[in-house]
């Protein structure tokens, strides 16, 4: 499929991994194969997505490759244990790859965009063992904020990029306090991702297979989901923003030096 890519269109500037599935349930309720189902499409699906980029892009030390990632890269939740899982790897490979890409010196670039919870489908086809139906976890934020991130990820060389202030503060936590945060999600984590609807028996999922039709981006939440975030601009601004408070701060010192003297 890349190689009739560049036939077609040309070379492959920018290739975005963002393959995954999911099980909705305590770890001891997913089977086996289900486990290693969502683990070859989430984690496997960026491994060989990266595998089939650098097969163009190295040669020719050019190119960009974004994977998706999540704050669920750095901190587990209940009922996620797979995709949590998943993605914690694909943190670690990525970093590996980015320092081998290093190494040699190589034009190619490797980034990781780490979302907050997003009004997508998934949560309408996502195999569940829940009594309810399941949500994303508050905040909700709608899929237009991620995509500007990903394409503003793929024209700038920055390692990570950070989506909302729910994203930092959520790898923060977990840094500086993560024994707090596993009591936290213990007594909260269950419910915050389930909604107050009963689960449809015998719902369509799409763990082995992709649910006929057009879901199209957003899911269920609009009407509670975010369209803008603050973090945002932040990150994508980070060198503007610490000029301005650079800036700021070196006022203030002369203001206060000035004082002094008088």
């Amino acid at each position: 499929a890349a190689d009739r890519i560049e036939a077609e269109l040309g070379p492959v500037d920018v290739w975005v991994n963002d393959a995954m599935t999911s099980v909705f349930a305590p770890f001891t309720e997913i089977e086996p194969e289900e486990f290693r189902r969502v683990t070859d499409v989430t984690y496997h699906g960026v491994v060989n997505g990266t595998r089939a980029a650098l097969r163009l892009m190295r040669p020719r030390s050019s190119g960009h490759i974004v994977q998706v990632g999540s704050a669920l890269a750095y901190r587990g939740i209940p009922l996620q244990s797979a995709y949590c899982g998943a993605k914690h790897a694909i943190q670690g490979f990525t970093e590996s790859v980015r320092t081998e890409l290093m190494h040699e010196d190589s034009g190619v670039r490797i980034s990781m965009v780490q979302l907050p919870a997003m009004n997508t489908p998934q949560f309408r086809i996502v195999k569940s063992r829940m009594p309810r139906t399941p949500q994303p976890v508050p905040p909700i934020y709608q899929p237009e904020i991620a995509a500007r991130a990903i394409v503003w990820s793929s024209e700038h060389n920055r390692r990570e990029v950070y989506v909302t202030g729910i994203t930092v503060a959520t790898i923060l936590a977990d840094k500086v306090a993560s024994g707090l945060l596993d009591r936290y999600l213990a007594r909260t984590g269950f419910d915050s991702q389930l909604t107050d609807q009963p689960a449809p028996e015998d719902a369509p999922h799409n763990l082995w297979r992709p649910v006929p039709g057009d879901h199209g981006a957003h899911g269920d939440f609009g009407d509670v989901a975010h369209r803008r975030s603050v973090q945002l601009p932040l990150t994508l601004h980070k060198g503007a923003v610490l000029t301005t408070l650079g800036a700021i701060a070196a006022s203030a010192v002369t203001v206060v030096v000035r004082s002094g003297r008088r």
